[in-house]
């Protein structure tokens, strides 16, 4: 894990108020906290502008900030959220203020240090992204059935087999509170995809990037 400059700061990319995307919490308004810095690069990356950099703040500063907007929901997320060590007080602190708090993580961390009342949104990195052989699959027991969900981002046939295994091999259905399939945007089809999870009769939930059909999808901050 990277080491953040002092104990109560961390390296924020940008702060900004919007409608939830992702995850069954899409369509909700949400303030989104964009931490800088990631310990992979997948191939399909579509926040390159977080992956280093970022202005470091206090955890006071962002969780001020976060209170400025009169929303409830607030989502803690990246580049990669648990590559700073701050990052699991951020989250205390945004709880203790009265936010229900999202945090989505690639996976390839530790999710053990996270307070017991964050929902976490966990990618497991299929093998086009280039960063599967990173998952740290001891946190699949870590899940909860109750507030957690695992996110598989697919790009091609492979993609979805590769999924669809991790799935049934890891029961994740058991595990967690919704299995997320996520077409990348302009590289497979979203018919294709539903086509594929009808067929084989998946426990899984499709989702789309609604920010990026709203948006677009090269539009930052939203």
């Amino acid at each position: 894990m990277a080491q953040t400059p002092s104990e109560n700061t961390l390296r924020v990319s940008e702060i900004f108020y919007s409608i939830q995307g992702e995850s069954t919490w899409a369509g909700c308004p949400c303030v989104l906290i964009r931490l800088a810095g990631c310990n992979l690069r997948c191939d399909w990356c579509d926040t390159p502008h977080a992956l280093t950099g970022g202005e470091e703040q206090t955890i006071a500063a962002i969780v001020a900030r976060a209170k400025t907007f009169g929303v409830s929901l607030v989502e803690i997320t990246g580049g990669e959220p648990l590559w700073q060590d701050n990052t699991p007080a951020l989250a205390a602190a945004l709880e203790a203020e009265g936010f229900t708090v999202l945090i989505e993580t690639n996976g390839a961390l530790s999710i053990a240090d996270l307070p017991q009342n964050t929902h976490r949104i966990m990618d497991l990195k299929c093998p086009d992204s280039g960063m599967s052989s990173h998952i740290h699959w001891p946190n699949i027991p870590l899940l909860r059935p109750d507030r957690d969900e695992v996110k598989f981002v697919i790009t091609s046939r492979r993609d979805y087999e590769w999924a669809r295994n991790a799935v049934n091999e890891h029961r994740l259905q058991e595990h967690c509170r919704a299995v997320l399939f996520s077409p990348i945007a302009n590289r497979l089809d979203p018919a294709q995809l539903a086509a594929w999870i009808l067929q084989d009769r998946l426990p899984v939930r499709m989702q789309i990037q609604l920010h990026k059909i709203i948006w677009g999808p090269d539009t930052q901050g939203v």
